[in-house]
């Protein structure tokens, strides 16, 4: 493994995004990075900044034509990403990226396909909210009864994948559908999934939190729709390599 794409959709980020650019771009990884940011039409100076900003690593940009959600903007950026990894980043400080050399180690070392970075592993000592905690818990449980892929955090924003495998999945989800989606269709997968322990600092909505209680309800539909509605044959391209493939899955 060579390098490492970082998918960051951005949103009306502006506060805090020259700070937040400075951090991702100046990160060392272990790999080559390269950043694939997409901006999601913002209505802020958002896309100013990331056109006005000096960057020191491989970056590719772009940008939506109208708001048309996270999953429509990490559909995006998967489509230009390079990298033999993929993972995705907020474009925020809730997550820290010194977390994401230790995420990347079990791709590198090819003991993995799949990695999921979890606030809620019992190393992590991190104190939640109990409304937002109880929503990722009961979600993530309701996830892993419906999928047969036992997590301990489904919603969780660090996802790092081979590109093979994801550039490959019929992704969907337009918001924030996108993380019980691709949950979802990696369990049909024979993948290697691990999950570490990450740190978390949750934001609140005065600091720009975009996902509400709407969201949660929806989480639910996608979890049921994407797990029981969407035949296994449509949910990959049909270039998935044939070792993830599990015998008897024709794809179409």
């Amino acid at each position: 493994m060579n390098s490492v794409s970082l998918i960051i959709p951005v949103y009306n980020e502006s506060p805090h995004l020259q700070k937040f650019l400075e951090v991702i771009d100046a990160l060392q990884l272990q790999i080559d990075k390269e950043l694939v940011i997409v901006d999601d039409y913002s209505t802020d100076n958002s896309w100013e900044i990331i056109n006005n900003f000096n960057f020191s690593s491989r970056v590719v940009l772009d940008r939506q034509d109208m708001n048309r959600g996270k999953g429509a903007a990490i559909r995006k950026g998967i489509e230009q990403a390079t990298g033999d990894i993929i993972g995705i980043q907020d474009a925020d400080f809730e997550y820290e990226t010194e977390d994401i050399s230790r995420l990347l180690q079990p791709l590198i070392d090819t003991k993995a396909d799949l990695v999921f970075g979890s606030r809620f592993k019992k190393s992590n000592p991190q104190v939640f909210r109990t409304f937002h905690y109880l929503i990722n818990r009961i979600l993530t449980i309701y996830s892993n009864l419906c999928s047969g892929l036992y997590l301990t955090d489904m919603e969780t924003c660090y996802k790092f994948f081979l590109a093979d495998v994801v550039k490959n999945i019929n992704l969907e989800s337009n918001r924030f559908g996108f993380e019980p989606e691709v949950t979802a269709k990696i369990a049909k997968l024979k993948l290697r999934v691990h999950e570490l322990p990450i740190s978390y600092y949750p934001r609140n909505y005065l600091e720009g939190k975009k996902i509400t209680w709407k969201d949660g309800v929806a989480a639910f539909r996608h979890i049921t729709y994407y797990n029981f509605f969407v035949k296994s044959s449509r949910c990959f391209k049909k270039d998935m390599p044939e070792k993830f493939i599990p015998m008897g899955l024709n794809l179409l």
